[in-house]
């Protein structure tokens, strides 16, 4: 069943209504055969393949690294969930990237010049854990930090809290750092995140929120992993608070619905996002996809748009890790407080 299109205004309400009739739900383990090691590809073999609207709940790793590392650096093997081991055993198709994503999941609807709106209904925490890291190289500073390092963090899931160190609490945002369909071609790099989602790292999308992503593939082949407790905008050090954790999506297709890059919606924000090799140019990326939301679902004229996202656009540093930065531009939804914004 494929949704007829709707503004992106509308969108989020989508969450908080009953699923479509006769949509399915879906559950997806981590499991050796579910898992894409290190990349997208618009050339995989659907593990899933499901309609638009229905849900499917997916199950992920950390990038903590396998059992025997987490052991060696203090983790108890019973906080260890049991469906690693088989996967860094038996998966051996692995990289360029480092993320163990699972799936794709095939929309049976979403053809390329679609639009796929992966609502994220639930966020849940499935360790105890959470692991931070920097190496030799790597992260913004990496000629100031010229080693390597590694923290295991405790998560205190009832008070939803990091224990990051004695009087450092960090309240629990779970997000999944990556998202995103497959390319046009063949296999890409699951670390720089671009048109096509991926490793966005954007703290925003949380529980309730609603990812929208151009598809580019037949079946558009999702792909989530590299689960996050929470994270700071830029996340400095090449990881966040990395875990475990399992999403519930749901998935709606809009049929020739036009996007350039990717875009949110939380219940309080409209978001735009853009990435490149160059700061400068993702901030670009990022503004003028908000400038189009703008005329296009606003209503502005491009002059108001601009001086709109002047005056009350905030341009955020999503993350400077990943070979691309990511920049992305929150629209407070507050400030429309009528049906029709005429642009002047």
């Amino acid at each position: 069943m494929s949704a007829r299109p709707l503004p992106y205004s509308m969108l989020l309400t989508l969450v908080a209504f009953a699923p479509p009739l006769h949509a399915a739900h879906h559950t997806l383990l981590a499991t050796p055969d579910t898992v894409a090691w290190g990349y997208y590809s618009g050339q995989s073999k659907p593990v899933l393949t499901v309609h638009s609207g229905d849900t499917v709940r997916i199950q992920t790793l950390s990038t903590c690294g396998s059992p025997q590392q987490l052991a060696d650096r203090g983790v108890a093997a019973a906080d260890i969930p049991s469906y690693t081991q088989p996967i860094y055993d038996q998966v051996k198709d692995r990289g360029p990237g480092g993320h163990i994503l699972t799936g794709p999941v095939a929309v049976e609807e979403a053809e390329p010049g679609d639009v796929l709106e992966v609502q994220i209904l639930e966020v849940d925490i499935d360790a105890a854990f959470a692991c931070n890291a920097f190496g030799l190289g790597r992260g913004f500073l990496p000629m100031e930090f010229p080693y390597s390092r590694w923290k295991i963090i405790p998560l205190d899931r009832r008070r939803m809290v990091a224990q990051f160190a004695p009087g450092i609490e960090i309240p629990l945002r779970p997000f999944f750092g990556s998202m995103g369909v497959a390319p046009a071609g063949g296999k890409i790099d699951s670390a720089p995140p671009f048109a096509h989602a991926g490793n966005m790292d954007n703290k925003e999308l949380i529980a309730g929120s609603v990812l929208y992503v151009p598809v580019a593939a037949k079946g558009a082949l999702f792909e989530v992993g590299d689960g996050h407790a929470g994270q700071g905008n830029g996340e400095v050090d090449i990881t966040a608070l990395e875990t475990y954790l399992t999403g519930t999506f749901r998935f709606v297709v809009h049929k020739n619905r036009h996007l350039l890059w990717p875009r949110a919606e939380t219940p309080d924000y409209y978001i735009s996002m853009g990435f490149s090799k160059d700061l400068k140019e993702a901030a670009e990326h990022a503004l003028r996809d908000m400038i189009d939301f703008l005329q296009t679902e606003k209503h502005l004229s491009r002059d108001d748009a601009y001086m709109l996202a002047s005056v009350a656009v905030d341009m955020e540093i999503t993350q400077l890790v990943d070979g691309n930065v990511g920049v992305h531009a929150m629209c407070p939804k507050r400030i429309f407080t009528a049906v029709g914004h005429a642009g002047g």
